[in-house]
């Protein structure tokens, strides 16, 4: 160490020192390929009524696998009955019909063909829908598990979904939502071309109209509950309806800062789990999203600017019976564009920076490892894990020539997550082909 500062000194003493503790609390995980041992070894949470799994990236293997080896386990042994993602609505919603053996949703539109397709159809996943498939296959409705999506992003779509509804249980409804949707119409392809053209004064905002539209739904429920569908179309109606009215103010919103967008989105998301967990008495759920989205964010730089998030949202208002599980890894491929709308790429994973927490684990030398400092008793693992390091995030853009820049932030992450899931090495998500979905039914939800 000759040479260092005193200050270089003393960072690398504590981190020499977390990764004693790190390896001595770290539990070594069984393969993911053993399902059942993989997720038994998180049985310690299924007390909870939400337990939210991150990821470092959109686009890892073990990440996807991981969490369906764990939420099999959260569904088969101990009641959990949601699975709530970070994805379009519209889209979920064909999965969901797959999943509960109802119809697949009318139309042309097969689910996850917007960029990027690879976070949503890849192999991992279809083999989790199909498990999910065969779970439900002789439970009775009210007790099949659910796969539904959390984000705000399906504009185009969900007007089609509620003018599809009204089309059913009420022409002349529909005829009026054509109306207040009509305020849409030039951007429906392209909403952000909305928000800029709101921006610049070329447009008003249209939030009255879909609010109204919302509105009109919601006072017509008793009579439209006796319609085509029922309970469930009619909740598939409000939520779409939900969603036009708050992408509408997103595509708007996220043209004057990136903090107004985050909070609305993730509100949002936070929002649509409430209203699910609201459908059923025995309501436990399992929610999918980036590391950026499912950790508390009042204890990262994002928090610390004025975001907040999924996770800090259900830390406040379930406190104890929310866990928050992130997820990393330090070395490996991943799929990845270099910038948006871009194709898809096998991308390399540089090893972690010397001075993050991905470091820490790395330099644990357990490969692959469950870190839980959720109940009482680890005093020494929270207060080596509550230095604000770098951590890093992977999206669905990888851009490792910046990295730093690009993908890098500060974080506590004691306070950040409950429990860390560490992978050493990792690999990228399988694409779905169509040779995957071959002799599948033509209802299959991905199209295939």
């Amino acid at each position: 160490m000759a040479g260092l500062s005193w200050k270089q000194k003393e960072n690398d003493a504590g981190i020499q020192e977390a990764v004693r503790i790190v390896r001595e609390h770290g539990e070594e995980l069984p393969p993911i390929s053993d399902a059942q041992a993989f997720g038994a070894m998180f049985d310690r949470f299924a007390d909870a009524k939400v337990v939210l799994l991150g990821e470092a990236t959109h686009g890892t293997s073990e990440f996807y696998r991981a969490r369906a080896a764990i939420t099999r386990r959260l569904i088969e042994e101990h009641g959990f009955n949601i699975v709530a993602v970070e994805a379009d609505w519209p889209d979920a919603a064909r999965i969901d019909a797959y999943v509960r053996h109802r119809r697949v949703p009318d139309g042309d539109d097969v689910a996850f063909e917007r960029f990027p397709t690879w976070m949503w159809r890849n192999e991992e996943v279809a083999d989790f829908v199909n498990w999910m498939r065969d779970f439900n296959k002789d439970r009775p409705e009210d007790r099949c598990a659910e796969f539904r999506g959390l984000d705000v992003y399906s504009l185009n779509s969900s007007i089609r979904g509620v003018l599809d509804y009204l089309d059913k249980v009420d022409p002349e409804a529909a005829g009026e939502a054509r109306g207040r949707y009509g305020c849409l119409s030039p951007w429906q392809s392209d909403p952000a071309q909305y928000g800029r053209a709101v921006m610049t004064g070329r447009k008003r905002p249209c939030d009255e109209a879909l609010l109204t539209q919302l509105q009109d739904i919601l006072e017509n429920r008793l009579e439209y509950l006796k319609a085509n569908g029922g309970g469930e179309a009619f909740f598939d109606a409000v939520q779409n309806a939900k969603i036009v009215h708050a992408a509408a103010h997103y595509y708007r919103i996220m043209y004057e800062g990136a903090t107004e967008s985050w909070n609305l989105r993730d509100r949002h998301m936070f929002d649509t789990l409430q209203s699910l967990l609201a459908r059923r008495e025995d309501a436990k759920a399992v929610v999918w999203a980036h590391n950026s989205h499912i950790g508390n964010a009042s204890a990262t730089a994002m928090g610390w600017q004025g975001e907040f998030n999924i996770g800090e949202l259900c830390r406040t208002a379930y406190r104890d019976e929310a866990v928050l599980i992130g997820f990393g890894t330090d070395r490996g491929t991943v799929a990845a564009a270099s910038d948006w709308d871009e194709p898809m790429e096998i991308k390399d994973v540089r090893p972690v920076r010397p001075d993050s927490h991905e470091r820490i684990f790395r330099d644990a030398g357990l490969g692959r490892f469950l870190t839980d400092w959720r109940q009482n008793g680890q005093r020494d693992l929270k207060d080596a894990l509550s230095r604000p390091r770098l951590e890093r995030a992977i999206g669905v853009i990888y851009r490792p020539e910046t990295e730093l820049y690009s993908h890098y932030f500060e974080a506590v992450m004691a306070e950040q997550f409950d429990a860390f899931v560490w992978f050493d090495e990792t690999r990228a998500v399988t694409p779905l082909s169509h040779a995957h979905g071959k002799g599948m039914p033509e209802t299959y939800p991905f199209g295939l």
